[in-house]
């Protein structure tokens, strides 16, 4: 009698071990697998003087209190604030814009100034009629 029950209690903890180890292994499979996130940081529409333009992408860097003399570029297109943050004076309009930030440049008159003690750093996506 006593080998019986040893042997059903021995099949039971392995049935109930076997189950465990499906378990487990399906809820490690089911686990979120990384995906991509896709963010819009600005949407503009814009109308281009020409059907070929030229894009450029430039990087800028200012040191600590730096400030442009108003001038304007060859092109409009978004601005993306890599670190520091910036005074941005656009025609009329003044706004301010730190790392990991997004603005759109007009192409009209303007200024960047540096407003902490630190490098700050910015890339321009510019877009230029090609000649």
């Amino acid at each position: 009698m006593l080998k019986i029950k040893t042997i059903k209690s021995a099949g039971l903890v392995l049935v109930t071990l076997t189950t465990l180890l499906c378990i487990n292994i399906q809820t490690i499979l089911a686990q979120e697998k990384p995906t991509l996130n896709r963010t819009i940081l600005l949407e503009n529409k814009v109308n281009l003087p020409s059907k070929n333009i030229n894009a450029k992408i430039i990087r800028v860097t200012f040191p600590p209190g730096f400030k442009t003399p108003r001038h304007t570029h060859e092109g409009p297109g978004p601005r993306y604030v890599v670190k520091g943050k910036l005074k941005v004076i656009e025609g009329d309009k003044t706004n301010t814009y730190a790392a990991g930030e997004v603005f759109w440049e007009s192409g009209n008159l303007m200024s960047v100034e540096n407003i902490r003690e630190n490098t700050a750093e910015l890339i321009i996506f510019e877009l230029v009629p090609a000649n």
